[in-house]
Formats: C-alpha cells, sequence, structure tokens
C-alpha cells in the first residue's frame, strides 16, 4: 500500500476506499446475513452438542462457527469504515481460522463412524484419526494465526513493512496449502473406508446372516445414518472448496485482483463455509447419528478389540482386504 495512505483511518480524499486492501465497501446485507446465520448455526451446535452429549463436535464445530460470525462482525464494521483496522484483523484472523475447526469436527466424525460400523474396514485403527489429522490441523491452523499476526505486526508498522507483509502471508498460505493436502488425505481413507464397508454389507445375506443382522448392519442401512453421511460428505466437499479458493486469494498477494472480487469471495467463501454449517446443524451427530454420543457410544459401540475379535470370526472376514 502506498505510504500516502499509512495514516489513513476513514474514507477521504486522501484516503479513497479504492487504496483499501479490499477495495470496495463490504456489502452489508450480504454480511449481516452471513453473520446471522452463523450465529444460528453456533447456538444449533452447542446446543444440541451438549443436548446430546456430543461434546467434542458442538463445542469443535460451535467455535469454527463463532469465529465465522466474529468474521463477519469484522466486515460489517468495514462496511461503515472500510478502513477500520479492528474490522480488518477480525475479518482477516476469523474468517480464515474458523474452517480449521470445522474441519477437526468432520475428522471425528470418521472415527465414531469406524468405531461403530467396523473399525476392520478402516486402513487404520479409528481413534488414530483424531491423533493424526486434527493435531495436523492444529498446526495449520497455527501457522495461519502466526502468518496473521505477522501481517497485524506489519500493518501497525508506518510505513507498512511491506516485507514482514509478504513473510505473514506467505505463512498463511503455507498452512491453507497443508489444510488442503490434509483434507485431501482425509477424504481418500474416508472413500476407502466406505468402499470397504458396502462391499461388507452388500454381500449376500446368506454368505453371513450374522453379519447382515448385527447392529453395525442396522445403523449402516439405516436411513438416518444415511443421511448424516451425506450430510458430511457434502460439508467436506464446501470446506474444500474453500480452501482451494484460498489458496488462489493469497498467492496473489495483498490487494490482488481475486481478493478484491466481492461477488467470488461470498460464493467461494462464505456460501462454501455457510451451506456446510447449515447441514452440520441440521443433520447434527446429535440427532442423525446418537451413537457419536458418550452415552450411546458406551452402550452401543463394542470397543476396537472386540470388533476385532468379532471380525476375526466372521466367514470370510474383511482380515485379508483391510490390514490392521
Amino acid at each position: 500500500m502506498p505510504s500516502s495512505t499509512d495514516n489513513c483511518h476513514d474514507v477521504s480524499a486522501l484516503c479513497p476506499v479504492s487504496a483499501t486492501t479490499l477495495g470496495y465497501y463490504p456489502n452489508l446485507g450480504a454480511n449481516a446475513f452471513f453473520l446471522a446465520c452463523f450465529a444460528v448455526c453456533a447456538i444449533v451446535t452447542v446446543v444440541i452438542g451438549v443436548w446430546k452429549r456430543t461434546w467434542a463436535f458442538g463445542i469443535v464445530v460451535g467455535a469454527g462457527f463463532i469465529l465465522e460470525t466474529c468474521g463477519y462482525i469484522g466486515r460489517v464494521m468495514m462496511h461503515y469504515n472500510p478502513w477500520s483496522d479492528s474490522g480488518f484483523k477480525m475479518d482477516l484472523v476469523c474468517i480464515i481460522l474458523a474452517p480449521t475447526l470445522i474441519c477437526a469436527g468432520i475428522y471425528l466424525t470418521l472415527k465414531h463412524v469406524a468405531r461403530t460400523v467396523g473399525p476392520n474396514f478402516s486402513r487404520i485403527k479409528p481413534r488414530l484419526y483424531t491423533w493424526i489429522f486434527i493435531p495436523f490441523d492444529v498446526f495449520c491452523l497455527c501457522l495461519q494465526a502466526v502468518g496473521g499476526g505477522v501481517d497485524a505486526a506489519a500493518s501497525d508498522t508506518r510505513p507498512v513493512n511491506q516485507k514482514t507483509l509478504k513473510a505473514g502471508n506467505d505463512i498463511i498460505l503455507a498452512g491453507i496449502v497443508l489444510q488442503v493436502v490434509n483434507l485431501a488425505v482425509f477424504g481418500l481413507l474416508s472413500l476407502d473406508f466406505y468402499v470397504a464397508a458396502m462391499k461388507h454389507f452388500h454381500r449376500s445375506p446368506s454368505s453371513s446372516s450374522s453379519d447382515q443382522n448385527s447392529s453395525a448392519a442396522r445403523i449402516w442401512y439405516s436411513k438416518r445414518f444415511r443421511i448424516f453421511c451425506v450430510a458430511v460428505s457434502g460439508a467436506y466437499a464446501g470446506i474444500l472448496v474453500r480452501c482451494i479458493y484460498r489458496i488462489a486469494e493469497m498467492a496473489g498477494g495483498w490487494g490482488n485482483s481475486i481478493m478484491r472480487n466481492e461477488v467470488l469471495f461470498y460464493v467461494l467463501e462464505g456460501a462454501m463455509v455457510l451451506y456446510p454449517a447449515i447441514l452440520l446443524s441440521i443433520f447434527s451427530p446429535g440427532l442423525f447419528f446418537p451413537e457419536m454420543g458418550d452415552a450411546a457410544a458406551s452402550v452401543a459401540v463394542p470397543s476396537e478389540n472386540e470388533a476385532e475379535k468379532q471380525e476375526n470370526s466372521d466367514e470370510g472376514g474383511m482380515i485379508g482386504l483391510r490390514a490392521e
């Protein structure tokens, strides 16, 4: 940003809106809409999480929706003053970090689905999903937070330190790229698990009637569970598209044409996070996959060792198809 605008705090002849990072007045109606929707999703998710005892999912995903709400509060502030430093920082930090928490909630679902439907259909032990993907997701979050902090510090200097600003941007970009890689690996493992489970449960009933009548099979064939899986898959796809968009947005540096395209932001950032938020709120695991709750899991879900022993005794079990 040119030095003549280093001391800009409000729009004026010397500080035009075109000289801001975004280059426009964020639309009040659009941002108020996203703000309200994410606030409702946060309330619904936390309430259902507490009510149905899906604590981890409710807290983590609810926190992500709260961050989204705060991010759009920042954009509403910039509608009234595009030079608002606090508004820009809220937008920058909250909207970048929020999807990382939503991803963590999605990772949790595969762990519980694998434990419930059949640990032997998974390439890795179900408990490892939370030990592998969530810590790596947190690492990506930390990278993006550090990058945002570096950018904020650079913006506070007069004149703005462009070298430091670029370094912060590169750190944020690295965090988003790694997040996409993490999401891609998770998606492949999820698909692999689904194919293995589908092959198992779609075998002829005469080959293993006990399998077809098991509690895992009843869950697999239940409409409620199928709806939940479709909802989570749809949410995953939206977050993945959003992260790919963020790579393109951040790769061009601050104030590039993609970052200044408001419509593109609402379509590939706002909508690609909002519709997953709506799916995860309406088709919450507490309602559509209650086995994920602590109380239900302790009663209905066998331990991994028990499930493995049962699977070993199946006729033509999956041991030969899926390594432990």
